[in-house]
């Protein structure tokens, strides 16, 4: 089953044409707040426009933001953690306080401080929710940093002369990097609930833009006479976080189990 969302996530966000060819901005006044039918399938929102084609080309910019958000977040954490395990005592445990005193903030708190001073935005909000998750990637691989460090192929390679560089490049960054990619697996999921969340208090993509956060704020104002315009976008983000930590939690067992 997972697979099978998987998959309609991924032609949502690549060729979301092959699922609808309705234009998700094109607004019918005549039948807003219509139920789920057999011409729209999703029934339609408070300006008439398709909720099916919405949702599918939602999925896009929900997506997107968590893509780049968690990808900024590796890339910073990974490139600190690696410069903590590597630095002297005194530089490691500033880095190492540093990132405990974010660890401290929930992520959608941090996201939150970080726009309250650059602004509402697409791209400012990529930025928060990136700086909210360097603290979980930088201590992970602060700590595999510690253990590579001290295996017998790098000390084999300090001994035949090669420069600091070349072992961090050759040796030591390839093995630390394992378990990051089952973390960002999961931490795709956390981004893409900070994302709607931020979207949902308005500082993200602004209407008429489809993005699941922003069409569940829209439809707050209409639960009780449509239920399905805060249904469907809802869902769509359950089953889309369900489905990334259930796969990232299935690759955490094979890389533990590699490990062990």
């Amino acid at each position: 089953m997972r697979w099978v969302v998987l998959a309609l996530i991924v032609a949502a966000v690549a060729v979301p044409g092959v699922l609808t060819s309705t234009d998700p901005l094109a607004a019918d006044p005549l039948r807003a707040l219509e139920s789920p039918s057999a011409a729209h399938w999703f029934g339609t929102d408070h300006l008439g426009r398709d909720l099916l084609s919405r949702v599918v080309f939602g999925a896009r910019h929900s997506l997107m933001i968590g893509f780049f958000a968690t990808l900024a977040g590796v890339g910073v954490g990974v490139l600190l953690g690696l410069a903590a395990g590597l630095s002297p005592r005194w530089l490691d445990e500033t880095l190492a306080r540093s990132f405990d005193v974010l660890s401290t903030f929930p992520e959608l708190l941090l996201a939150l401080l970080v726009i309250a001073v650059t602004g509402p935005g697409t791209w400012n909000m990529i930025a928060a929710i990136g700086l909210a998750q360097i603290p979980n990637y930088a201590r992970v691989t602060r700590a595999q940093t510690f253990v590579v460090r001290r295996a017998g192929y790098v000390e084999q390679a300090v001994t035949a002369g090669l420069s600091g560089a070349r072992i961090t490049v050759r040796h030591v960054l390839p093995n630390v990097l394992g378990p990051i990619p089952v973390l960002a697996t999961i931490g795709l999921g956390q981004a893409v609930i900070a994302a709607s969340g931020l979207s949902f208090l308005g500082m993200g993509p602004q209407p008429p833009a489809a993005e699941w956060g922003a069409m569940l704020s829209e439809a707050r104002n209409y639960l009780r006479i449509a239920w399905w315009e805060a249904l469907f976008p809802a869902v769509a983000i359950i089953a889309t976080v369900v489905c990334l930590t259930v796969i990232g939690r299935r690759l955490q067992r094979r890389f533990e189990g590699r490990t062990s």
